[in-house]
């Protein structure tokens, strides 16, 4: 019965630290100084919320699906929070949060889809639907390093062992002025 508990504490504390390393790399300027992701608290959970994605489909690819799940309750109990702290009142937090998760669902499928059948058009459709939700007319060259850096992303962490996740370093996402050189 107590191992049971310890294997609970040290699920979540795996889910906390990839949720950690999921926001860190989320809140790199590049996403939103050289890709124009909107830095707006929807452009920031978007960034979020693929990076975490990210890791539950690899957590669900190892067989690992209650770490997965915790990885979604550190995610959204922090999020409760955190719309709580910006100001939502109390009665509608619970209303926030189910449309919340119903969105990240619909995103996780959305980028599954591209993702497993390799599909660089759906992919670019998922982050112009979501990444760039808010942004009137996105530019091409935007989406494209944003889906490009999620496929290498997702690939690399393929390779990826469950105890090695923890130390995972997302892949570095080009700078764009370099990528523009390179294409000329």
């Amino acid at each position: 019965m107590l191992g049971m508990f310890h294997y609970r504490a040290l699920r979540k504390k795996v889910a906390k630290k990839l949720y950690e390393v999921a926001v860190n790399k989320a809140r790199e300027p590049v996403f939103y100084q050289d890709y124009n992701v909107p830095d707006t608290v929807d452009g920031r959970y978007e960034m979020i919320s693929l990076h975490t994605f990210l890791f539950i489909r690899r957590l669900n690819a190892l067989g690992r699906s209650k770490e997965a799940q915790s990885l979604f309750d550190v995610m959204f109990v922090i999020m409760d929070k955190s719309i709580r702290e910006i100001g939502v009142g109390d009665l509608s937090v619970p209303k926030h949060m189910k449309r919340m998760m119903r969105g990240f669902k619909g995103r996780g499928f959305n980028y599954a889809d591209a993702l497993d059948t390799g599909d660089m058009g759906a992919l670019k459709e998922a982050v112009i639907r979501n990444v760039f939700g808010t942004v009137k007319e996105p530019e091409p060259l935007d989406i494209e390093a944003v889906a490009d850096y999620i496929m290498s992303a997702d690939k690399a962490l393929s390779n990826v062992a469950f105890e090695d996740l923890v130390n995972f370093e997302f892949p570095v996402i080009g700078n764009k002025v370099q990528e523009e050189q390179k294409r000329v």
